[in-house]
């Protein structure tokens, strides 16, 4: 047969202190683990962009190896650039060049 003291204000106390004690380590536990998660959160944000600036590239890569596919295999490709570019002419072709004017300077 077990016989219960009533410690009175003691078993109270001491039951607070355990409860308090636990809060605490369960505070500080949380505290611990709060740079960690600032720091997840930087690595997603992170590989979002990493994400999109991948995507953009390989958008550029395909355009780039599309215009490489056109110039290997599109003759009319390469015509249409060296006259672009290199103002070349075909023979009895006149080519007509217009002169824009600079944004800071007036015609006179």
């Amino acid at each position: 047969m077990r016989v219960k003291v009533d410690l009175g204000i003691w078993s109270k106390l001491t039951q607070a202190v355990v409860a308090l004690l636990v809060v605490a380590v369960v505070i500080l536990i949380g505290l611990s683990y709060v740079p960690q998660i600032q720091k997840n959160e930087r690595f997603r944000r992170e590989i979002f962009r990493l994400d999109a600036e991948l995507q953009k590239q390989e958008n550029i890569s395909k355009q780039l190896r599309a215009d490489i596919d056109a110039l290997r295999n599109n003759p009319d490709t390469v015509s249409r650039l060296a006259r672009e570019k290199l103002g070349y002419a075909k023979t009895n072709e006149t080519v007509i060049r217009f002169e824009t004017n600079s944004p800071g300077g007036a015609p006179k």
